[in-house]
């Protein structure tokens, strides 16, 4: 993939992210780590927000394998209804960029324009100097609505 195609994906912190499902009714929250990540890890809470996460694994662990079915995974989620916008969340922002940049490529294909969003520093955050996860950064750390699932 080139640089120029990712670039054209925003960014946002785990904080503007939760301020823009807070006062933007028009936008949805896809989660795309893997199921063990969810389960062992936590997920973002957004029944205070009278909202739910959209959960689609980019790719399947422990081997990592792309999911080929990614993109109509997530139009299947969404259930016909297209907001404004959506929010990627990954670990650490990696995943979550190529996954918006995919989906904002299907639904061009479609003839549908959204807002496909990142959100740097992703779930968990990025490594410490101690190579540590969850100490830096991320939306666990900022204190943002989360559980255990």
């Amino acid at each position: 993939m080139s640089p120029g195609l990712v670039s054209s994906i925003s960014e946002v912190t785990p904080q503007d992210a939760w301020n823009i499902l807070t006062d933007e009714n028009n936008t949805r929250l896809i989660d795309v780590r893997t199921r063990a990540e969810w389960g062992f890890v936590g997920v973002p809470d957004l029944r205070g927000l009278n909202q739910e996460t959209i959960f689609v694994e980019w790719a399947s662990y422990p081997s990592m394998s792309a999911n080929p079915h990614f993109g109509e995974e997530v139009l299947e989620a969404l259930d016909g209804e297209i907001p404004a916008k959506l929010l990627f969340l990954c670990r650490s922002g990696v995943r979550s960029l190529h996954a918006a940049r995919a989906v904002a490529d299907l639904l061009s294909d479609c003839g549908k324009s959204v807002q496909c969003i990142n959100i740097a520093e992703g779930f968990e955050g990025d490594l410490n100097f101690e190579g540590r996860r969850g100490q830096l950064n991320g939306w666990k750390l900022r204190g943002l609505a989360w559980r255990q699932s």
